[in-house]
């Protein structure tokens, strides 16, 4: 089943870039650079955070934070073109198999194995008394003693109220903030890189970010109700606002003006290139941030990362291969299969740590999950590009590839 797009569109035509092959070891950078700054200027963070939008005396959304995020978010939605959208009927089949894998399998497959390995295999290693202070359900009247979920509001050194939680639902919560959210930047690099369909993975691309706007509140309301660390609607709503929609409307906006008045070759060979650095490093910037709140758990307990990566490990392989096996079923061409089977597989860690980062806070064992993500993405999805340069094999292929 060819897809008939224009697979020069927004091409990204030199492959992985040099932040994007070594994004593994910046993050590794970011965590000893946080950790060391954590233990140097512990007030630094706290004070970034602290520079905060406040409802009911609750600060709500980071300001830095916002700001780190929106320029980790905008450079990816600009690249979109949503007039590809309209060309997917073409091609039911790999799109339809797409949309199935990322909204109807992938979050509860998440689900299911981050609570048997962090809820009852790694329990003991992770702590079952260990507790983790989050940030209070945004509009939610709550007083010292009240249980919310699986937590109890206490307060914390400073005095403010939080919730207290078990560490390891903390870290489910991150988990399920990745399972719901399907890539829509990365994703380009690796079909790319597969030698697949670009014009597929493009339309995927707009197509998962306006179902995102609506399914990722849905879903994410869902499981975290049943991994019982239920979020108000009004929290995930001002999520998905400030850190989907905000961004998603900007990127097209910005997109059609530069355009009219620049011409698509100049938006597409100089803005475009000016972008690729952004994203990572506004990434890096926050997860500095994150891990100089976070140090004292990684340095008590190094193996935690390890803890929350076994799982997010087994996750992307069970989804590509779902993926890979259903492609093929289906009997799609191996140009369809890599990016519909990658797509899965690949996660949106922009927005999981914007929402972990709002819903829980900055500090929050589920920010710090979302950020386990980032650090296997890359080995774990290069790993699968060469599985399926290796299996093309298995395919029927499109003519002239």
């Amino acid at each position: 089943m060819k897809m008939n797009t224009d697979a020069n569109t927004n091409k990204p035509s030199k492959g992985i870039s040099f932040f994007e092959r070594y994004l593994t070891i910046w993050v590794a950078f970011c965590i000893g650079g946080g950790i060391v700054l954590g233990k140097v200027a512990p007030g630094v963070a706290r004070s970034l955070d602290g520079m905060a939008l406040y409802v009911d005396d609750a600060p709500v959304v980071s300001i830095p934070i916002a700001l780190c995020l929106f320029f980790m978010m905008y450079p990816i939605m600009v690249k979109i073109d949503f007039a590809e959208v309209l060309k997917a009927g073409r091609a039911m089949q790999p799109v339809g198999l797409t949309l199935f894998i990322n909204w109807a399998i992938k979050p509860f497959t998440m689900y299911g194995i981050a609570l048997f390995f962090l809820g009852t295999l790694f329990l003991g290693f992770i702590g079952p008394d260990e507790v983790d202070h989050v940030r209070m359900p945004l509009g939610e009247e709550l007083e010292v003693g009240e249980e919310y979920g699986s937590g109890r509001v206490v307060r914390n050194e400073h005095g403010d109220k939080v919730l207290e939680v078990p560490l390891w639902r903390s870290y489910l919560a991150g988990c399920i903030l990745l399972g719901i959210a399907p890539c829509t930047a990365m994703v380009l690099v690796w079909g790319y890189l597969a030698r697949g369909n670009d014009g597929h993975t493009l339309v995927m691309v707009a197509i998962n970010s306006l179902t995102m706007l609506v399914l990722y509140g849905v879903l994410g309301r869902y499981l975290l109700d049943v991994g019982e660390l239920p979020v108000p609607w009004l929290a995930l709503l001002l999520s998905i606002g400030i850190y989907v929609a905000l961004p998603l409307v900007a990127g097209y906006l910005s997109r059609r003006w530069l355009i009219a008045t620049k011409g698509e070759q100049w938006f597409k060979e100089r803005f475009l290139h000016f972008l690729t650095p952004v994203t990572i490093t506004a990434l890096l910037i926050t997860l500095v941030l994150l891990f100089s709140f976070k140090g004292d758990v990684i340095v008590a307990k190094p193996l935690t990362i390890l803890w929350i990566a076994i799982p997010l490990f087994i996750q992307t392989v069970v989804i590509f291969a779902l993926g890979y096996a259903l492609s093929r079923v289906l009997k799609l061409s191996y140009e369809d299969a890599a990016p519909s089977a990658m797509i899965g597989a690949s996660n949106h860690f922009e927005v999981a740590i914007a929402t972990s980062t709002m819903l829980f806070g900055l500090s929050s064992g589920a920010a710090l999950a979302t950020v386990v993500g980032v650090l296997i993405e890359v080995p774990v999805m290069l790993m699968l590009v060469k599985f399926c340069l290796r299996t093309k094999g298995w395919f029927q292929h499109e003519p002239n590839q």
